[in-house]
This record gives C-alpha cells, sequence and structure tokens, in this order.
C-alpha cells in the first residue's frame, strides 16, 4: 500500500495533533511526526502544511530567539484549529472503522 497518499490526505489532523499536545517550531513537528512513526513524511510537506494551516486560521505563530544559530518561528493551535482537529477526529474514527471492517477476513469476527 502507497501510505505517502495516505499520508496526504491525513497530515493536517496529524499536524494539528502533534501542535494539541506542545507548540512547536518546523523542524519539531517534523520530527514529532516521525517519532510517533510517520518515518515517511517529508519536511517540505509538513512546512506547507503548517503554513496552509496558519493561513486557514487553525494556528497562531511567534518567533523564539536561539542562541545557536537563527530564530525559531513556533506554531501554536488556537480555538478555531481544536474545533477542526475534533471535527478530523470523528471522521478519521468513522472512516478508520469502515476500513477496519471492509478489510477483516472470513476467519475475523465482523
Amino acid at each position: 500500500m502507497d501510505t505517502t497518499q495516505l499520508l496526504k490526505g491525513v497530515l493536517d489532523a496529524a499536524v494539528l495533533a502533534v501542535l494539541d499536545d506542545a507548540d512547536g517550531y518546523g523542524y519539531d513537528v517534523v520530527r514529532r511526526l516521525r517519532a510517533a512513526g510517520l518515518e515517511g513524511v517529508g519536511d517540505a510537506s509538513v512546512y506547507g502544511t503548517l503554513r496552509r494551516l496558519y493561513a486557514g486560521g487553525s494556528l497562531t505563530t511567534y518567533v523564539v530567539p536561539s542562541d545557536e544559530g537563527p530564530h525559531r518561528k513556533y506554531y501554536g493551535i488556537n480555538a478555531h484549529g481544536r474545533a477542526t482537529l475534533e471535527t478530523q477526529r470523528a471522521e478519521w474514527h468513522e472512516f478508520s472503522s469502515a476500513m477496519t471492517a471492509l478489510l477483516l477476513t472470513e476467519g475475523e469476527a465482523r
């Protein structure tokens, strides 16, 4: 199965979920997604998703100075983003339940 196509469809929800735990800068979000098991997520995809979610009003941003390099732009989820995440969670549970039922083999209980 080509998980890259699946990932494209759920990246918004994954990024919002990561930021619901704690604010983060771009590469930190990438690292946390990979640590959660989404090893195939691309840096550019995550950065693009962060920009799009911010432009759509789901995220806030702020800059934190760094002693070891350039300042870091942090992203945080806001009320609109949390509402979006809750909707996406409900949609995901409904979708994943339907797919699980479809993919069960004959020997497994339905």
